[in-house]
């Protein structure tokens, strides 16, 4: 980052009366959690997935949970453990700390289903999960529109099988498997009622912005959901972009910036000039 894009982003952030923080995978990768983009790096992360063959598109699969269900939740379980145990980094709390700056606060847009930002102090009404949470759970038929805490579920997996070795969990209401709460690829049975909840409370906070600033943080065009709603708070509320993606860092307007950095990175960075 150079001196003139150091200047633009204080510019950017000091005008804003919201901050909207839109998150993708990329945030994650600082916090040490794997990025799965591309076979490759799924199959890394996953070895025993990589000797059937089995990839993120079809690990990540309702049908899973119908033809091989320990199986599934050996991938499943295993993520929860691994976001259970991680801790967010630095950035979390930057953002926070300019949250609190701002008039109106901090909202968060993430298709991250880690509960990173919960676990970082962000609250309830704040969170839009717009692909749901592994740390909460559903019925896999479903039998209703029930979302429950996944707390109670602790899973022990055998990681050179990616097996769930301890009882599968059930949907307390029908007996039923039970699943993550999380929207995966060709799921026609993903219950969005907690997710809705959640954007309908960030919606209503965002319609009183009249300065809104986007901040998108590693989230890239493979998975747009992040993009789509930053661009809408930038044509739809009047908004300014702070796109910061290692790779896609190029924004459509001169007015807004693209930082080509890892999202810790350029965070510190302009907090410490923030700071001046």
């Amino acid at each position: 980052m150079d001196a003139a894009q150091l200047q633009h982003a204080l510019e950017l952030i000091e005008q804003a009366d919201l901050l909207v923080i839109g998150a993708g995978a990329g945030m994650g990768v600082d916090s040490g959690l794997p990025d799965f983009r591309g076979g490759e790096g799924f199959w890394r992360a996953y070895p025993a997935l990589a000797k059937s063959g089995i990839d993120f598109y079809a690990a990540a699969n309702p049908r899973r949970f119908a033809e091989a269900p320990r199986e599934a939740w050996g991938f499943y379980g295993h993520r929860l453990n691994l976001y259970r145990k991680t801790r967010p980094h630095a950035g979390f709390d930057i953002l926070a700390r300019w949250g609190a700056r701002s008039v109106l606060g901090a909202l968060v847009y993430t298709s991250n289903v880690d509960g990173q930002f919960q676990r970082a102090g962000f609250g309830d009404g704040t969170i839009w999960e717009c692909h749901g949470s592994l740390m909460h759970l559903q019925c896999t038929r479903p039998c209703s529109e029930a979302v429950w805490p996944a707390d109670e579920f602790e899973p022990e997996i055998d990681e050179a099988r990616c097996e769930l070795l301890n009882e599968l969990p059930r949907c307390p209401h029908c007996g039923a498997l039970a699943r993550p709460n999380v929207l995966m690829f060709g799921d026609g049975a993903w219950v969005e009622a907690r997710t809705q909840g959640q954007s309908q409370a960030v919606l209503q906070r965002l319609g009183r912005a009249r300065r809104p600033l986007f901040i998108e943080l590693g989230a890239g065009t493979a998975v747009p959901s992040v993009r789509h709603f930053g661009q809408g708070v930038v044509s739809e509320c009047g908004g300014r972009l702070l796109r910061i993606n290692l790779r896609e860092s190029a924004v459509p307007m001169s007015d807004d910036l693209g930082l080509a950095m890892g999202a810790l990175a350029a965070l510190q960075a302009i907090d410490a000039a923030l700071e001046v």
